[in-house]
């Protein structure tokens, strides 16, 4: 019983460090967490599937020489001001100050209108992908998400610790009191 209690409580409060390090660095990164140096990007749609899943979260490795990327690899890149997608590469065009991607998406029939130029690459997809934990991260980043994963987990693990010393007292207080009865006989 012990042993149950102290990894009930080790999980918790894991849980609850693992929540706050996931809703602080997407704030501080401006709404997507780093994590070692990676980048940890939310799938938004299904253009990639089935390399990776609408809602999973990827890891996308920031790229220092632009030269190291080649036709197929899977590329994120800025599409506009405000878009971020990633896309296979299926052509490389130009070279040095002129270098352009065509990309498109694995579950796409077209390529992408636009050619990607080598000053929008944000990162290269490492390949590591955790299915469905892109919802979570996109409800951390909200308002009531980022109160609610770090609050809860907390709550919890007070509620938790608070059940914990009250058996513990109340056993302290059996134990006080089979040794009085004992005493007393």
């Amino acid at each position: 019983m012990k042993i149950i209690s102290s990894l009930t409580t080790v999980l918790l409060f894991l849980t609850f460090v693992l929540m706050a390090f996931v809703v602080i660095s997407s704030k501080a990164s401006g709404g997507e967490p780093n994590f070692f140096g990676y980048q940890l990007k939310t799938v938004l749609s299904g253009s990639m599937e089935p390399t990776f899943s609408t809602g999973s979260i990827i890891a996308v490795k920031p790229i220092n020489n632009i030269s190291t990327i080649n036709k197929g690899d899977v590329i994120t890149f800025m599409k506009d001001q405000t878009n971020i997608v990633t896309h296979r590469i299926i052509d490389v065009r130009g070279s040095n100050q002129s270098l352009q991607y065509i990309t498109k998406g694995d579950n796409n029939e077209d390529p992408d209108n636009e050619p990607v130029l080598a000053d929008n690459v944000i990162g290269e997809y490492t390949g590591f992908t955790i299915p469905f934990l892109g919802y979570l991260m996109n409800f951390a980043n909200s308002k009531i998400g980022s109160a609610l994963l770090l609050i809860v987990p907390g709550i919890v693990l007070l509620i938790y610790s608070g059940l914990s010393i009250w058996r513990a007292l109340r056993e302290i207080d059996d134990t006080k009191g089979k040794q009085s009865t004992e005493v007393n006989s």
